[in-house]
């Protein structure tokens, strides 16, 4: 029943992570897997729908381009500043190939990189808000990453599982859809214990289901593992939008899940009146 809801939704947050972007054997983007991204997100705005792309692989991609394996220095400083280096050349290149690609489909991509200040800072929030209020109202798709070029640790958000989650809160998302290297949420982690139950639909965001995600942890690509999208899971569901993780090894899922069929793990939502959204991401990692 609450699958054949979400066929009804109208504005919809979906992440991809860096590893579901590039070949693992070289670094470089799939442009395959990335076509048949736009594609899928164009035919869901074709739809009459809304939709927010948050997106990983900057910091990749500009390695990529500058012949870099790893970014390697002595001083933190450093390692920092090559670090943002990267991300400042990769979020041109990886934002140049999706306006390519969406222009082939006749739509509009914008660009928003974003700090915990963004939410934090309350003139900021206001902004950010409006900002992409006024995209989505335009048709346009906003591409949505952490401004990496600019965040240390202390206002970087850190992962883009959480960063989705907050962008789905701040823009009333009514589904967050995760789309990682694993097929939703199991009981432990699938890929060293073969008895780990699959977990079709959590109703309520307990204790024990967050604890399930401190137990393991995802690709060496990307940032996140499944503490993150529980963390992810905890904002969504609180702020009122679904969420659901699934697998991006078929990308034509999404199409699947709009459909309401059963694939993945879906979190109901669970409007948390007390749920303050710049206080929780004030908080994170401290």
């Amino acid at each position: 029943m609450m699958r054949e809801q979400i066929k009804d939704k109208k504005r919809i947050v979906v992440k991809i992570g860096s590893s579901s972007l590039q070949h693992a054997e070289t670094g470089d983007l799939d442009y395959i897997r990335l076509e048949k991204l736009v594609r899928e997100l164009v035919d869901i705005s074709n739809q009459g729908k809304e939709v927010v792309l948050v997106t990983s692989g900057a910091i990749a991609a500009g390695k990529k381009v500058m012949n870099i394996k790893t970014i390697q220095s002595e001083d933190e400083a450093e390692m920092m500043a090559k670090k943002q280096a990267c991300s400042a050349i990769g979020q041109a290149k990886l934002m140049m190939t999706y306006s390519k690609l969406f222009a082939e489909y006749n739509h509009v991509a914008a660009q928003i990189l974003m700090t915990k200040n963004t939410i934090v800072d309350n003139q900021s929030r206001y902004n950010a808000h409006n900002t992409f209020s006024q995209l989505l109202h335009m048709g346009a798709i906003p591409i949505v990453n952490e401004n990496d070029t600019v965040a240390t640790y202390e206002i970087e958000i850190g992962d883009n599982d959480t960063l989705s989650a907050i962008v789905a809160a701040l823009v009333d998302a009514d589904l967050l859809i995760l789309l990682s290297d694993i097929d939703g949420l199991f009981t432990d982690d699938p890929r060293k214990n073969p008895n780990a139950k699959f977990i079709e639909q959590v109703d309520v965001l307990t204790d024990e289901y967050m604890n399930m995600g401190k137990a393991s942890t995802g690709s060496n690509v990307g940032t996140g593992g499944m503490n993150t999208k529980m963390i992810a899971a905890k904002i969504a569901t609180s702020s009122g939008c679904d969420m659901i993780i699934a697998n991006s090894k078929d990308i034509g899922i999404l199409h699947r899940i709009l459909r309401g069929d059963k694939e993945g793990t879906l979190f109901v939502a669970n409007k948390d009146e007390s749920f303050d959204l710049p206080e929780f991401v004030e908080h994170l990692h401290k």
